[in-house]
């Protein structure tokens, strides 16, 4: 089981190098949870796959070890595994960015250059549409799928089956379907770690 993480778009301001924009997220992630549930703040990960797309690696002094890494790709993994320590990583790299032509949706910030890139301010002349943005995405096996796992079992739980004598009508047994939901909360158990455990015994005693 992943939970899906992306940054659309991938927060790059203008004129900035990838190590550059990683580096002001050191005690963070630039990417936002896509998954119906709440976001954790322990920095913790079990194994992961994280695509980045239309950014490139520009030459400059190196101020810290990610600006020593000979390539976009070997920046993320290197940025990955000081984020992430002892996870599984795995990491691609495309160079071309993400197209937003028409008939893709303008609800980009006045602030994104026509490539998709920030600016501190918006131009003063009216501006055309975004044709272009850089794109994080990530697929991550994490403590915060305990959490989503746990509530699909609590929500499916409070279902009062006998209502509705169509839910078994495709040929399930009301034995199959216990037996499945208690292997969804077994499964679940299989995220949970030590924070989880505490947030758990927490949410419970406010129940």
């Amino acid at each position: 089981v992943v939970a899906a993480w992306a940054s659309v778009p991938f927060p790059a301001p203008h004129g900035y190098s990838l190590p550059d924009t990683l580096c002001a997220y050191q005690e963070d992630v630039p990417w936002k949870l896509l998954s119906l549930c709440r976001e954790q703040k322990v920095s913790c990960c079990f194994a992961q796959s994280v695509v980045l797309r239309g950014i490139r690696k520009e030459r400059r002094q190196p101020p810290s070890p990610l600006h020593l890494c000979d390539s976009t790709e070997e920046i993320l993994q290197r940025y990955l595994h000081t984020v992430f320590p002892g996870a599984f990583s795995t990491s691609h790299v495309l160079e071309q960015p993400c197209p937003t032509l028409p008939p893709y949706p303008q609800f980009f910030s006045p602030l994104l250059t026509r490539q998709g890139f920030l600016q501190d301010k918006p131009p003063s002349h009216s501006s055309s549409a975004v044709e272009s943005i850089p794109v994080l995405a990530a697929l991550q096996s994490s403590p915060v799928l305990h959490t989503l796992l746990t509530g699909l079992y609590k929500d499916v739980q409070r279902l009062n089956t006998r209502r509705w004598p169509s839910f078994f009508s495709a040929g399930v047994e009301q034995g199959d379907f216990q037996e499945a939901l208690e292997e969804l909360r077994t499964l679940s158990q299989c995220y949970e770690t030590g924070f989880e455990a505490d947030e758990s015994e927490d949410e419970a005693d406010s129940d």
